[in-house]
């Protein structure tokens, strides 16, 4: 009993280590939007057009995702610790050079570079999260970690509007190094000391087919280029048939023999395609029909962000207790409940009962992710947690690019038919319930999957 009470009880350096992990990832979400509402001034500063200055957010992204697969060989490479706070290092490096760029290819050429940092950091955290805890903590301190990834991109967006018509564009850049130093300082301190858990050669076939492949195939759907997306799709499935064969993969593919595991993980792709993908529509719904300026419209959607982080503690408790399948079905049914209103939109709904939506509908989202990110490890051994966790992380992304492509060519003929119509975003919102409700099958298998494992 005594035994059980301390694998399940969070000490002070868990929080302590729980605290530093989540500023290193707040500050790699929080880049990712705070540049986004400035393109057009950045644009304008060096006389650019502005599609050559959207891949300073768009060179970003894919470089955060093209890391995601590398991230654990590098943790049982070099040890966990060591990779996030060189990442941390390198991040507020480059940080500084993109304040300093003087050209937007210059520019462009850093936030790549400080995408790959942001990547690794993100993954590498993840992966000493839950390799330190513990299954029987797994969901409260995963919830944790959880919380910058819904709420620092509607920070950035806010925080982006703010810098750049107060203190300038380079201030978009370098309000990253104080935090990065902060995170650099105090893990050196209180992050645990993780030697090297292998001495395998990497995986160099595996390492060329992903960092291509997945880039690839998100930007192909993000942006609607058929020709990029299945030359992605093509690389992975290759990847996946030599990870197979291969004696020491990049990524382990045999996790998903275990039914926990791959139903955790068709979960997580399905709530990827019906959360990121929605976080397109409803603003538009301020932007086209009620007319909004581009900072009201992210103050009107925070509500959902707020909801999300609000259920995230509760989550984490509930997965702790009576396991994290349950809490995600219960997640799925409150997710649709606060998805059908929205459905039902009009021009003139009060924004108070829309943010009330909102925050319905975003405790029902994390009552879904996290859960499903902890259940889905809890069967994975300790050593195989660094081929789990990007797993995840891939088929989250990949969910969500995936989502957008969707969404965006339905909402965008909706409203080409009724331009300004509210008709036309609160038809799209019926894809969204649809799509909740496919999650809801692989969210019974994990139930039937978790039961099994009890018995």
């Amino acid at each position: 009993m005594i035994g059980s009470s301390e694998e399940e009880r969070i000490t002070p350096a868990l929080w302590g280590m729980a605290s530093i992990l989540t500023l290193g990832g707040f500050l790699s979400m929080f880049t990712s939007t705070v540049v986004t509402v400035a393109l057009g001034p950045i644009a304008a500063g060096f006389r650019a057009p502005l599609g050559t200055a959207q891949w300073i957010a768009t060179g970003y992204l894919l470089a955060l995702a093209a890391m995601v697969p590398v991230s654990g060989w590098a943790s049982r490479r070099f040890g966990t610790t060591r990779v996030w706070l060189g990442c941390v290092a390198l991040f507020a490096i480059f940080s500084a050079l993109c304040a300093m760029a003087s050209s937007i290819e210059a520019l462009i050429v850093c936030r790549v570079l400080q995408g790959a940092a942001g990547g690794l950091l993100v993954s590498a955290g993840q992966i000493l999260f839950a390799t330190t805890v513990g299954p029987k903590r797994l969901g409260r301190m995963m919830a944790v970690l959880s919380i910058p990834i819904y709420l620092a991109p509607v920070l950035g967006m806010l925080a982006g509007s703010v810098l750049t018509e107060r203190f300038g564009v380079p201030w978009l850049f370098l309000v990253n190094v104080p935090l990065a130093l902060l995170c650099l300082l105090l893990g050196r301190k209180r992050l645990p000391r993780e030697s090297p858990v292998s001495a395998q050669p990497l995986d160099r076939r595996g390492l060329v087919l992903t960092v291509t492949g997945l880039p690839l195939l998100v930007y192909g759907f993000a942006e609607a280029v058929p020709v990029a997306a299945v030359a992605g799709t093509i690389l992975l499935a290759v990847f996946a048939v030599t990870a197979l064969r291969s004696p020491a993969p990049l990524l382990d593919l045999r996790l998903f023999r275990d039914r926990t595991f791959s139903s955790a993980a068709a979960v997580i792709f399905g709530m990827g395609i019906a959360l990121f993908g929605a976080m397109i529509v409803l603003p538009l719904y301020y932007l086209d029909v009620r007319h909004e300026s581009l900072v009201a419209t992210g103050f009107l959607t925070a509500p959902l962000a707020l909801g999300t982080v609000l259920a995230l503690p509760l989550a984490g408790r509930l997965t702790d207790r009576i396991g994290g399948a349950r809490v995600i079905f219960a997640g799925l049914i409150v997710t649709i409940i606060g998805t059908v209103p929205l459905a039902l939109l009009t021009g003139s709904d009060s924004y108070w009962w829309l943010s009330a939506v909102q925050v319905v509908r975003g405790c029902g989202i994390g009552l879904t992710t996290t859960p499903a990110l902890a259940a889905g490890l809890v069967s994975v051994p300790k050593e195989r947690i660094s081929h789990a966790m990007p797993l995840f992380a891939m088929l989250q992304r990949i969910g969500g690019s995936f989502g957008t492509s969707i969404l965006t060519a339905v909402v965008s003929a909706r409203l080409a038919a009724a331009p300004g119509a509210a008709a036309a975003v609160a038809g799209t919102h019926w894809w969204i319930v649809g799509i909740t409700a496919i999650v809801v099958f692989p969210a019974w298998l994990l139930v039937r999957a978790e039961s099994s494992t009890v018995d």
